[in-house]
């Protein structure tokens, strides 16, 4: 199964592609779309849209993995980040993949095997699973590949729950 990971923003989206057989996970393209303050907030979305619409039917993954969003404090960047992730779920809706969401602790709980771990874990984590040398740089990278391999593990465990209810 090829997954598609997203770090939803707009200053910085970290995407990360992957290929799930068996536990094991093989990257296949990684990195990030970057876009720049001064630019138009509108040709902002404009290449995210394109650029993970360009991403989606180059690899055709079978899933998107993007993290539900939540916020805390600035509704300012909030926004933003929603108009953002709005874009996002088009472009991938638009290229036929299905989405699914995972909670900050599911991504936590399924690469590190612990729900409260510190984001260096589970970039560490991240990057032992991937078997690369270093930690995907930025953040959102690393953050977009843990989602990827979060749905790895889900629709892994999803299954084996079906194989094992049909099996005698």
């Amino acid at each position: 199964m090829i997954i598609l990971g997203i770090d939803p923003g707009y200053a910085i989206v970290g995407y990360g592609v992957l290929r799930s057989e068996r536990g094991r996970y093989e990257p296949l393209e990684y990195g990030a779309v970057v876009t720049k303050a001064e630019e138009d907030f509108s040709r902002r979305l404009e290449i995210i849209y394109d650029r993970i619409y360009e991403i989606s039917t180059r690899w055709q993954p079978q899933a998107l993995s993007i993290e539900k969003l939540y916020f805390q404090n600035n509704q300012k960047t909030a926004i933003g980040v929603a108009e953002a992730r709005g874009v996002i779920l088009l472009a991938v809706k638009k290229a036929g993949i299905p989405i699914f969401e995972y909670t900050p602790l599911q991504v936590k709980q399924a690469v590190t095997g612990y729900g409260q771990a510190k984001k260096p874990q589970v970039m560490e984590m991240t990057r032992r699973l991937l078997c690369l040398r270093e930690t995907p740089k930025p953040d959102d990278t690393a953050d977009a590949l843990a989602l990827a391999i979060c749905h790895g593990q889900a629709s892994g465990s999803l299954l084996r729950q079906r194989l094992l209810q049909k099996s005698p």
